[in-house]
């Protein structure tokens, strides 16, 4: 069976380092915003170039927190993808704003940022650009926008830890980015964790309060806030692996190259990589009409594959009572009937890609 990721093979290659790390939290005893923690903001944020970095609980957090410091309330409005996991939704709604959602480009898969100035109103607050399966959003017109009607940005860069676009790594272009350490993500706990990143000092202070219960000092609460904090061992885990995560996305890159050169398929649409942007590969991601043929393949072979995602946020059962306008967001749905993920990690061997792509290729 090859899986869609393998922890296993990561864990003993890492065993000795992660082991010891893991025993060392265990030995002092300290389990909450203890020194990993402090550690891990240090690195992350030297890592973007960057002043201020906050660990949070998740990445579902990052995001509701960054909304919370850019003062999101009930009546405003935020503009992001419908083709993302549900999180990046969720957070606006459970702020009582209103998700406006802006259609994708298909070779991406991220918010075509033609469409968004057309969505601008004035309840609009802010924008979550998503940088999905590891593909940089297109920034520069984003920015520029957000700059023209005064908008906050917060980047959703859950599954692009290391994308750079121009230079710049994502997290670093907005007011926030915002990091998942989810299991399977690129840089990755043995458990939930979440990152924000933010050039501004006040909104790093406020992120702070928020993941705290709204305390700066003990039993002394100023605003109402979450238990948000990112755990010690989970730092201590993501601290061993932010040592190995260039290479990690180095190989995820040589992989994608593999697939690239075994797959030859006429009916397939295979990932890109937009000139200036540096894709690392969290999803494997491609597109095709013959879909359910293809994943009925690779499923009577012993391969993994998925849908990333079947149903487009718009089309959720959760946001049905919402008006939203389904007309303008036909290339989501088109991809939503398209898109199979096919295997992807560090650790996937050459052999593996060529028997993935035969299999593949062969598929009717």
């Amino acid at each position: 069976m090859i899986p869609m990721v393998d922890l296993q093979r990561q864990y003993k290659t890492l065993k000795a380092e992660i082991d010891a790390a893991i025993q060392n939290v265990l030995d002092s005893a300290q389990f909450i915003l203890g020194p990993n923690v402090s550690a891990l903001e240090k690195e992350i944020a030297a890592y973007h170039g960057i002043p201020y970095a906050v660990g949070v609980a998740s990445g579902t957090d990052a995001l509701l927190l960054a909304l919370r410091a850019c003062g999101i309330r009930e009546g405003d409005e935020v503009i992001t993808s419908p083709f993302t996991f549900i999180a990046t939704a969720d957070v606006i709604a459970l702020l009582h704003a209103t998700p406006v959602f802006v259609d994708i480009e298909p070779e991406t898969f991220n918010m075509d940022p033609g469409k968004i100035e057309e969505k601008i109103t004035a309840h609009t607050k802010a924008i979550i650009p998503v940088h999905l399966f590891g593909h940089p959003a297109d920034m520069n017109p984003i920015v520029d926008l957000a700059r023209r009607y005064n908008l906050k940005i917060v980047e959703d860069c859950a599954q692009a830890f290391g994308a750079t676009y121009h230079g710049k790594k994502v997290g670093t272009m907005g007011d926030f980015g915002c990091f998942s350490f989810f299991p399977s993500k690129n840089l990755a706990g043995y458990g939930d964790g979440g990152m924000i990143v933010t050039k501004h000092s006040e909104m790093a202070e406020r992120i702070k309060l928020l993941r705290n219960h709204g305390s700066a000092v003990k039993y002394h609460h100023t605003i109402l806030g979450y238990n948000s904090r990112l755990d010690e061992i989970q730092a201590a885990v993501i601290r061993t692996k932010m040592q190995h995560i260039d290479i990690f996305n180095r190989k995820r890159r040589e992989n994608a190259d593999l697939y690239r050169r075994h797959i030859e398929r006429d009916d397939i649409n295979l990932p890109v990589e937009k000139a200036g942007c540096m894709h690392v590969y969290h999803q494997f991601t491609i597109r095709s009409k013959k879909r359910d043929g293809i994943m009925a393949a690779l499923t009577k072979n012993d391969i993994s594959s998925a849908i990333y995602y079947p149903v487009p946020l718009h089309r959720q059962e959760v946001f049905s009572h919402r008006n939203i306008d389904e007309d303008n967001l036909k290339i989501s749905e088109m991809c939503a009937g398209e898109v199979l993920s096919l295997p992807m990690f560090p650790e996937l061997e050459s052999e593996e890609i060529r028997f993935i792509s035969d299999v593949l290729n062969n598929a009717h």
